[in-house]
């Protein structure tokens, strides 16, 4: 089977749904496969050393469904990135990462959620094969869209990109943290990553002498009504090494999204050494399996009751570093592209 990849990825800024897409195009470019790479006349002209084909003179959803389609030809399109193009049916395969628009609307804008209700819906109906991200994420897929779970194949994400790029410690020095001495949170204010539950955690640690660092788009509001909002230190967007370095020197990784259709972060936080605290909810049991400290999204064990343990027992840093690197050996972008492989050619 000939394959083209839908490449609308390479024009988007970075999240964690564009860097599944590129870190598993990259892999399946890797296996010498000949794949067509097609983008929006804004992608850049390469990459990972391969050309891009760009076309079309449109951006964003309308390049998707009105130029792409005709430059597909007799190849299977490979969509990563949750949207396709509605009229080519069963010649696509479409990966959906979570049914966030179906389970925390409360998360997206109303345009955009009924756009991709309408999308997830219908693709299936047109004979789109549906890949998402865990076995989490196909339950609740295929609840919502009505669908035989048998349909939705489940292709795992890998996390050592994370230690591609050389540690920039000078983020360190550029935000006043020592090594040691803060926590790292990676997320934005969307309603399901649930930032807020760490207010008492705020406090704990600033009764500690230490930080929480907030990694992810930037928003003054952040903790504005937590106990010491001095503590708590908005980063912004961190590129690849910067993020490296902050994992890699933070106390620990927390995580309270209550709803994940896969967990990035502590996937990369494992990769790189860094013990993870997270919220029981959604696919990050799944991944985390035994290596992560647990507290609840929303119940009595509470995120500050965790940061107590990591604080105040001595061992616990080092057997969570030492069981998540072993956690984090069994997923890789490699395995991940040839079960992707693997599931289009069993169509």
């Amino acid at each position: 089977m000939s394959l083209a990849i839908n490449a609308r990825f390479l024009t988007q800024k970075m999240s964690g749904v564009q860097r599944f897409a590129r870190e598993i195009t990259q892999a399946l470019l890797a296996t010498g496969r000949p794949i067509r790479l097609l983008a929006p006349p804004d992608a850049p002209e390469t990459f990972a050393g391969h050309p891009v084909t760009r076309l079309g003179r449109r951006g964003g959803q309308a390049w998707e469904q009105f130029d792409l389609p005709g430059a597909v030809g007799a190849d299977h399109l490979l969509n990563l990135g949750n949207t396709a193009p509605l009229r080519l049916g069963r010649r696509q395969t479409v990966v959906i990462h979570d049914a966030g628009v179906f389970d925390t609307p409360e998360s997206y804008s109303l345009p955009f959620r009924a756009w991709y209700r309408a999308l997830h819906w219908a693709l299936p109906r047109r004979g789109t094969r549906i890949v998402t991200v865990s076995e989490f994420s196909r339950a609740r897929l295929a609840l919502h869209l009505k669908l035989p779970a048998a349909r939705i194949g489940v292709v795992a994400e890998g996390g050592e990109h994370a230690l591609r790029d050389a540690a920039e410690t000078g983020v360190l020095a550029r935000t006043g943290l020592q090594p040691g001495r803060f926590v790292l949170a990676v997320g934005t204010r969307a309603a399901h990553k649930n930032l807020d539950a760490l207010r008492d955690g705020v406090a704990l640690l600033a009764s500690r002498g230490m930080k929480l660092a907030v990694a992810g788009a930037a928003d003054a509001g952040v903790f504005r009504n937590a106990g010491d909002v001095d503590a708590a230190l908005a980063l912004g967007r961190v590129s690849d090494a910067e993020l490296r370095a902050l994992y890699e020197n933070a106390l620990g990784l927390i995580f309270p999204s209550r709803y994940e259709g896969f967990g990035l972060p502590p996937l990369e936080a494992m990769w790189c050494g860094c013990p993870v605290l997270a919220a029981a909810a959604g696919a990050v049991p799944e991944v985390c399996g035994e290596a992560a400290l647990w507290f609840d999204a929303e119940g009595p064990r509470t995120p500050a009751a965790a940061l107590t343990r990591l604080l105040d027992e001595p061992l616990l840093a080092g057997q969570l570093r030492q069981a998540g690197r072993a956690r984090a050996a069994q997923f890789s972008w490699p395995a991940a592209a040839e079960r992707l492989l693997a599931l289009l050619e069993h169509r």
